[in-house]
Protein backbone atom coordinates (compact mmCIF):
# COMPACT_ATOMS: atom_id res chain seq x y z
CA UNK A 1 0.00 0.00 0.00
CA UNK A 2 2.87 2.38 0.78
CA UNK A 3 4.25 1.91 -2.75
CA UNK A 4 0.99 3.27 -4.25
CA UNK A 5 1.01 6.48 -2.20
CA UNK A 6 0.99 9.72 -4.16
CA UNK A 7 3.12 12.76 -3.43
CA UNK A 8 0.26 14.23 -1.39
CA UNK A 9 0.01 11.04 0.67
CA UNK A 10 3.74 11.03 1.35
CA UNK A 11 3.64 14.68 2.36
CA UNK A 12 0.86 14.12 4.89
CA UNK A 13 2.41 10.88 6.11
CA UNK A 14 5.80 12.55 6.70
CA UNK A 15 4.15 15.26 8.82
CA UNK A 16 2.20 12.70 10.81
CA UNK A 17 5.24 10.51 11.48
CA UNK A 18 7.40 13.45 12.56
CA UNK A 19 4.77 14.71 14.98
CA UNK A 20 4.10 11.16 16.16
CA UNK A 21 7.75 10.75 17.11
CA UNK A 22 7.72 14.07 18.97
CA UNK A 23 4.56 13.40 20.97
CA UNK A 24 5.59 9.82 21.71
CA UNK A 25 8.94 11.03 23.04
CA UNK A 26 7.32 13.68 25.25
CA UNK A 27 4.61 11.39 26.63
CA UNK A 28 7.00 8.49 27.23
CA UNK A 29 9.42 10.79 29.02
CA UNK A 30 6.76 12.22 31.33
CA UNK A 31 5.17 8.86 32.13
CA UNK A 32 8.50 7.07 32.50
CA UNK A 33 9.99 9.72 34.79
CA UNK A 34 7.00 9.46 37.13
CA UNK A 35 7.36 5.68 37.35
CA UNK A 36 11.13 5.93 37.67
CA UNK A 37 10.90 8.31 40.64
CA UNK A 38 8.66 5.88 42.55
CA UNK A 39 10.93 2.96 41.71
CA UNK A 40 14.03 4.98 42.60
CA UNK A 41 12.76 5.74 46.11
CA UNK A 42 11.82 2.09 46.69
CA UNK A 43 15.09 0.58 45.45
CA UNK A 44 17.44 3.12 46.99
CA UNK A 45 15.76 2.72 50.38
CA UNK A 46 16.46 -1.04 50.07
CA UNK A 47 20.17 -0.39 49.60
CA UNK A 48 20.37 -0.98 45.84
CA UNK A 49 22.84 0.75 43.57
CA UNK A 50 22.10 3.26 40.82
CA UNK A 51 22.89 0.57 38.22
CA UNK A 52 20.06 -1.63 39.54
CA UNK A 53 17.68 1.34 39.55
CA UNK A 54 18.60 2.17 35.94
CA UNK A 55 18.10 -1.45 34.88
CA UNK A 56 14.68 -1.66 36.51
CA UNK A 57 13.46 1.60 35.01
CA UNK A 58 14.75 0.60 31.55
CA UNK A 59 12.77 -2.65 31.74
CA UNK A 60 9.55 -0.66 32.25
CA UNK A 61 10.04 1.30 29.01
CA UNK A 62 8.29 -1.16 26.61
CA UNK A 63 5.18 -1.14 28.78
CA UNK A 64 5.20 2.65 29.02
CA UNK A 65 5.61 3.03 25.24
CA UNK A 66 2.73 0.62 24.63
CA UNK A 67 0.44 2.77 26.76
CA UNK A 68 1.25 6.13 25.16
CA UNK A 69 1.36 5.11 21.47
CA UNK A 70 -2.41 5.47 20.79
CA UNK A 71 -2.47 8.83 22.56
CA UNK A 72 0.60 9.96 20.61
CA UNK A 73 -1.04 8.93 17.32
CA UNK A 74 -4.18 10.86 18.26
CA UNK A 75 -2.25 13.98 19.30
CA UNK A 76 -0.09 13.89 16.16
CA UNK A 77 -3.15 13.68 13.91
CA UNK A 78 -4.94 16.52 15.70
CA UNK A 79 -1.91 18.79 15.60
CA UNK A 80 -1.05 18.02 11.95
CA UNK A 81 -4.57 18.60 10.61
CA UNK A 82 -5.03 21.74 12.70
CA UNK A 83 -1.73 23.12 11.40
CA UNK A 84 -2.72 22.31 7.80
CA UNK A 85 -5.95 24.19 8.36
CA UNK A 86 -4.22 27.24 9.86
CA UNK A 87 -1.73 27.40 6.97
CA UNK A 88 -4.63 27.08 4.46
CA UNK A 89 -3.03 23.93 3.03
CA UNK A 90 -6.19 21.98 3.78
CA UNK A 91 -8.25 24.44 1.73
CA UNK A 92 -5.86 24.02 -1.21
CA UNK A 93 -6.05 20.23 -1.00
CA UNK A 94 -9.85 20.34 -1.03
CA UNK A 95 -9.85 22.85 -3.89
CA UNK A 96 -7.88 20.40 -6.03
CA UNK A 97 -10.70 17.88 -5.67
CA UNK A 98 -9.35 15.79 -2.76
CA UNK A 99 -12.28 14.56 -0.70
CA UNK A 100 -12.15 13.83 3.01
CA UNK A 101 -12.14 10.10 2.23
CA UNK A 102 -9.16 10.65 -0.07
CA UNK A 103 -7.28 12.67 2.54
CA UNK A 104 -7.93 9.92 5.10
CA UNK A 105 -5.75 7.43 3.17
CA UNK A 106 -2.37 8.59 4.58
CA UNK A 107 -3.96 8.70 8.04
CA UNK A 108 -4.94 5.03 7.66
CA UNK A 109 -1.38 4.16 6.60
CA UNK A 110 -0.03 6.14 9.56
CA UNK A 111 -2.39 4.31 11.92
CA UNK A 112 -1.33 0.93 10.54
CA UNK A 113 2.33 1.79 11.13
CA UNK A 114 1.54 2.73 14.73
CA UNK A 115 -0.50 -0.48 15.05
CA UNK A 116 2.44 -2.60 13.88
CA UNK A 117 4.66 -0.90 16.46
CA UNK A 118 2.12 -1.67 19.19
CA UNK A 119 1.80 -5.29 18.03
CA UNK A 120 5.58 -5.80 18.28
CA UNK A 121 5.61 -4.25 21.74
CA UNK A 122 2.61 -6.18 23.07
CA UNK A 123 3.51 -9.58 21.65
CA UNK A 124 7.31 -9.57 21.95
CA UNK A 125 8.97 -6.78 23.89
CA UNK A 126 6.57 -6.26 26.80
CA UNK A 127 6.38 -9.98 27.81
CA UNK A 128 10.16 -10.31 27.58
CA UNK A 129 10.72 -7.16 29.64
CA UNK A 130 8.16 -8.20 32.28
CA UNK A 131 9.71 -11.65 32.57
CA UNK A 132 13.17 -10.18 33.05
CA UNK A 133 11.85 -7.62 35.51
CA UNK A 134 10.21 -10.35 37.59
CA UNK A 135 13.43 -12.37 37.61
CA UNK A 136 15.46 -9.36 38.69
CA UNK A 137 12.97 -8.51 41.42
CA UNK A 138 13.24 -12.01 42.80
CA UNK A 139 17.02 -11.82 42.71
CA UNK A 140 17.01 -8.49 44.51
CA UNK A 141 14.44 -9.75 47.02
CA UNK A 142 16.60 -12.78 47.78
CA UNK A 143 19.69 -10.63 48.18
CA UNK A 144 18.77 -9.92 51.79
CA UNK A 145 22.38 -9.15 52.73
CA UNK A 146 22.20 -5.96 50.65
CA UNK A 147 18.61 -5.12 51.60
CA UNK A 148 18.11 -5.81 55.27
CA UNK A 149 21.21 -7.16 57.01
CA UNK A 150 23.49 -4.52 58.48
CA UNK A 151 26.65 -5.19 60.44
CA UNK A 152 27.04 -3.79 63.93
CA UNK A 153 23.36 -3.03 64.54
CA UNK A 154 20.24 -4.85 65.73
CA UNK A 155 17.69 -5.40 62.96
CA UNK A 156 14.00 -6.26 63.42
CA UNK A 157 12.67 -7.49 60.04
CA UNK A 158 9.38 -8.65 61.60
CA UNK A 159 7.81 -8.44 65.02
CA UNK A 160 9.39 -10.97 67.39
CA UNK A 161 12.62 -11.48 65.41
CA UNK A 162 15.94 -9.77 66.15
CA UNK A 163 19.15 -10.17 64.10
CA UNK A 164 22.62 -8.92 64.95
CA UNK A 165 25.76 -9.38 62.84
CA UNK A 166 29.13 -8.25 64.06
CA UNK A 167 30.69 -8.11 60.61
CA UNK A 168 29.95 -8.91 56.96
CA UNK A 169 33.04 -9.99 55.07
CA UNK A 170 33.86 -9.08 51.48
CA UNK A 171 32.78 -12.59 50.47
CA UNK A 172 29.33 -12.07 52.01
CA UNK A 173 29.98 -14.20 55.11
CA UNK A 174 28.09 -13.15 58.22
CA UNK A 175 30.48 -13.35 61.18
CA UNK A 176 29.30 -13.75 64.80
CA UNK A 177 25.59 -14.02 64.07
CA UNK A 178 22.88 -13.63 66.70
CA UNK A 179 19.24 -14.41 65.81
CA UNK A 180 16.36 -14.40 68.31
CA UNK A 181 13.00 -15.79 67.15
CA UNK A 182 10.18 -15.06 69.62
CA UNK A 183 7.23 -15.16 67.21
CA UNK A 184 5.78 -18.21 68.99
CA UNK A 185 5.02 -17.31 72.67
CA UNK A 186 5.22 -20.97 73.65
CA UNK A 187 8.60 -21.53 71.99
CA UNK A 188 11.36 -18.89 71.87
CA UNK A 189 14.66 -19.79 70.21
CA UNK A 190 17.97 -17.94 70.18
CA UNK A 191 20.54 -18.92 67.52
CA UNK A 192 24.20 -17.98 67.62
CA UNK A 193 26.87 -18.98 65.12
CA UNK A 194 30.48 -18.18 64.32
CA UNK A 195 29.63 -17.73 60.64
CA UNK A 196 26.58 -17.83 58.39
CA UNK A 197 25.89 -17.71 54.68
CA UNK A 198 22.90 -16.59 52.61
CA UNK A 199 21.98 -19.32 50.11
CA UNK A 200 19.43 -18.85 47.34
CA UNK A 201 16.91 -21.57 46.53
CA UNK A 202 13.69 -22.03 44.57
CA UNK A 203 11.68 -21.65 47.77
CA UNK A 204 13.45 -18.46 48.84
CA UNK A 205 16.68 -17.50 50.61
CA UNK A 206 18.07 -19.73 53.35
CA UNK A 207 20.41 -18.82 56.20
CA UNK A 208 23.03 -21.52 56.72
CA UNK A 209 24.64 -21.16 60.16
CA UNK A 210 28.01 -22.81 60.89
CA UNK A 211 29.45 -23.86 64.27
CA UNK A 212 26.66 -22.54 66.44
CA UNK A 213 24.13 -23.18 69.15
CA UNK A 214 20.35 -23.05 69.45
CA UNK A 215 18.78 -22.27 72.85
CA UNK A 216 15.05 -23.03 72.96
CA UNK A 217 12.85 -21.93 75.86
CA UNK A 218 9.54 -23.78 75.94
CA UNK A 219 6.42 -22.70 77.80
CA UNK A 220 4.85 -23.59 80.08
CA UNK A 221 7.44 -24.87 82.50
CA UNK A 222 10.39 -22.69 81.46
CA UNK A 223 12.21 -25.69 79.97
CA UNK A 224 15.46 -24.77 78.26
CA UNK A 225 16.92 -27.00 75.55
CA UNK A 226 20.38 -26.35 74.17
CA UNK A 227 21.50 -27.83 70.86
CA UNK A 228 24.93 -27.40 69.34
CA UNK A 229 25.34 -27.85 65.61
CA UNK A 230 28.03 -27.85 62.96
CA UNK A 231 25.60 -26.43 60.42
CA UNK A 232 21.94 -25.49 60.56
CA UNK A 233 19.57 -24.12 57.87
CA UNK A 234 17.07 -21.42 58.79
CA UNK A 235 14.39 -20.21 56.37
CA UNK A 236 14.59 -16.42 56.35
CA UNK A 237 12.41 -15.96 53.25
CA UNK A 238 9.34 -15.54 55.47
CA UNK A 239 11.08 -12.79 57.45
CA UNK A 240 11.60 -10.55 54.44
CA UNK A 241 8.39 -11.32 52.49
CA UNK A 242 10.29 -13.05 49.70
CA UNK A 243 7.86 -14.80 47.39
CA UNK A 244 8.61 -18.43 46.60
CA UNK A 245 5.98 -18.68 43.85
CA UNK A 246 7.64 -20.00 40.71
CA UNK A 247 4.50 -19.65 38.57
CA UNK A 248 4.63 -17.12 35.74
CA UNK A 249 1.94 -14.61 34.92
CA UNK A 250 0.43 -14.71 31.43
CA UNK A 251 1.66 -11.21 30.64
CA UNK A 252 5.24 -12.49 31.11
CA UNK A 253 4.86 -15.24 28.49
CA UNK A 254 5.50 -14.60 24.81
CA UNK A 255 2.69 -14.88 22.29
CA UNK A 256 4.27 -17.82 20.45
CA UNK A 257 4.40 -19.77 23.70
CA UNK A 258 0.76 -18.93 24.38
CA UNK A 259 -0.20 -20.13 20.92
CA UNK A 260 1.60 -23.44 21.39
CA UNK A 261 0.04 -23.94 24.82
CA UNK A 262 0.22 -27.54 26.00
CA UNK A 263 1.45 -29.08 29.21
CA UNK A 264 4.52 -26.84 29.35
CA UNK A 265 2.41 -23.70 29.50
CA UNK A 266 0.14 -25.29 32.11
CA UNK A 267 3.21 -26.04 34.21
CA UNK A 268 4.49 -22.47 33.87
CA UNK A 269 1.24 -20.83 34.92
CA UNK A 270 -2.03 -21.70 36.63
CA UNK A 271 -4.06 -20.14 33.79
CA UNK A 272 -7.00 -22.00 32.29
CA UNK A 273 -7.49 -22.39 28.50
CA UNK A 274 -10.17 -19.68 28.65
CA UNK A 275 -7.76 -17.24 30.30
CA UNK A 276 -5.08 -18.02 27.70
CA UNK A 277 -7.58 -17.39 24.89
CA UNK A 278 -8.53 -14.10 26.56
CA UNK A 279 -4.90 -12.99 26.76
CA UNK A 280 -4.26 -13.85 23.11
CA UNK A 281 -7.28 -11.89 21.91
CA UNK A 282 -6.31 -8.99 24.16
CA UNK A 283 -2.93 -8.84 22.43
CA UNK A 284 -4.64 -8.89 19.03
CA UNK A 285 -7.26 -6.24 19.82
CA UNK A 286 -5.12 -3.66 21.61
CA UNK A 287 -2.98 -2.66 18.57
CA UNK A 288 -6.20 -1.80 16.72
CA UNK A 289 -6.71 1.20 19.01
CA UNK A 290 -3.83 3.17 17.43
CA UNK A 291 -5.35 3.56 13.92
CA UNK A 292 -8.79 4.10 15.45
CA UNK A 293 -7.50 6.97 17.59
CA UNK A 294 -5.82 8.58 14.58
CA UNK A 295 -8.94 8.23 12.41
CA UNK A 296 -11.22 9.69 15.08
CA UNK A 297 -8.93 12.69 15.41
CA UNK A 298 -8.81 13.21 11.63
CA UNK A 299 -12.53 12.68 11.01
CA UNK A 300 -13.60 15.07 13.76
CA UNK A 301 -11.43 17.88 12.38
CA UNK A 302 -12.89 17.40 8.89
CA UNK A 303 -16.31 18.45 10.19
CA UNK A 304 -17.12 22.11 9.70
CA UNK A 305 -15.69 24.89 7.59
CA UNK A 306 -12.74 27.22 7.91
CA UNK A 307 -12.96 29.56 10.90
CA UNK A 308 -10.65 32.30 12.03
CA UNK A 309 -11.23 31.11 15.59
CA UNK A 310 -9.61 27.77 14.86
CA UNK A 311 -10.93 24.23 15.20
CA UNK A 312 -11.52 24.02 18.94
CA UNK A 313 -15.04 22.66 18.58
CA UNK A 314 -13.81 19.88 16.31
CA UNK A 315 -10.89 19.13 18.67
CA UNK A 316 -13.32 18.89 21.58
CA UNK A 317 -15.47 16.51 19.54
CA UNK A 318 -12.39 14.37 18.77
CA UNK A 319 -11.44 14.21 22.44
CA UNK A 320 -14.99 13.22 23.34
CA UNK A 321 -14.88 10.45 20.73
CA UNK A 322 -11.61 9.16 22.17
CA UNK A 323 -13.09 9.22 25.68
CA UNK A 324 -16.02 7.11 24.46
CA UNK A 325 -13.63 4.53 22.99
CA UNK A 326 -11.58 4.46 26.20
CA UNK A 327 -14.71 4.02 28.27
CA UNK A 328 -15.67 1.06 26.09
CA UNK A 329 -12.16 -0.33 26.52
CA UNK A 330 -12.34 -0.08 30.31
CA UNK A 331 -15.78 -1.68 30.34
CA UNK A 332 -14.89 -4.68 28.19
CA UNK A 333 -11.62 -5.20 30.09
CA UNK A 334 -13.54 -5.36 33.37
CA UNK A 335 -16.20 -7.68 31.95
CA UNK A 336 -13.76 -10.05 30.24
CA UNK A 337 -11.53 -10.22 33.31
CA UNK A 338 -14.51 -11.35 35.36
CA UNK A 339 -15.64 -13.84 32.70
CA UNK A 340 -12.93 -14.95 30.19
CA UNK A 341 -15.67 -16.38 27.98
CA UNK A 342 -16.59 -12.81 27.02
CA UNK A 343 -13.35 -12.34 25.05
CA UNK A 344 -15.21 -11.31 21.82
CA UNK A 345 -16.11 -8.07 23.61
CA UNK A 346 -12.45 -7.04 23.41
CA UNK A 347 -12.99 -6.04 19.78
CA UNK A 348 -15.94 -3.80 20.62
CA UNK A 349 -13.86 -0.62 21.30
CA UNK A 350 -12.10 -0.88 17.93
CA UNK A 351 -15.38 -1.63 16.15
CA UNK A 352 -17.21 1.18 17.94
CA UNK A 353 -14.36 3.63 17.33
CA UNK A 354 -14.25 2.68 13.66
CA UNK A 355 -17.99 3.32 13.31
CA UNK A 356 -17.59 6.69 15.02
CA UNK A 357 -14.78 7.68 12.61
CA UNK A 358 -16.73 6.50 9.52
CA UNK A 359 -19.87 8.34 10.69
CA UNK A 360 -17.95 11.59 11.17
CA UNK A 361 -16.25 11.24 7.78
CA UNK A 362 -19.62 10.60 6.14
CA UNK A 363 -21.10 13.61 7.90
CA UNK A 364 -18.20 15.85 6.86
CA UNK A 365 -18.52 14.77 3.22
CA UNK A 366 -22.26 15.18 2.77
CA UNK A 367 -23.10 17.09 -0.45
CA UNK A 368 -25.01 19.87 1.30
CA UNK A 369 -22.01 20.55 3.55
CA UNK A 370 -19.73 20.73 0.52
CA UNK A 371 -22.08 23.20 -1.15
CA UNK A 372 -22.22 25.25 2.04
CA UNK A 373 -18.44 25.33 2.20
CA UNK A 374 -18.17 26.42 -1.43
CA UNK A 375 -20.74 29.20 -0.85
CA UNK A 376 -18.80 30.51 2.12
CA UNK A 377 -15.56 30.53 0.12
CA UNK A 378 -17.23 32.42 -2.76
CA UNK A 379 -18.72 34.91 -0.34
CA UNK A 380 -15.33 35.43 1.29
CA UNK A 381 -13.70 36.08 -2.06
Amino acid sequence: MVGHLTQLDRYLLSKLMALFGFFALVLVSVYWVNRAVLMFDSLISDGQTAVVVLEFTALTLPYVIRIVLPVAAFAATIYAVNRLDQDSELVVMRATGASNWRLARPVVVFGLIASIMMAILINVLVPAAKQRLTERRQEVAQNVTAQFLREGSFQHPVKGVTIYIRKISELGELEDLFLADRRDPARATIYSADKALIVRSDSGPKLVMLNGMAQTLQQPGDRLAITRFANFTYDIGTLFNVSSNSKRSLDEIGTLTLLRGGAQLAAQSDASPQQIRLELNRRISQPLLAPIAALIGFAALMIGTFSRFGMWRQITLAIFGLIVVQALQNGVESASSSDPGLWPLLYLPALGGGLIAVAMLWWSGRPWRIRATATLQEGGS
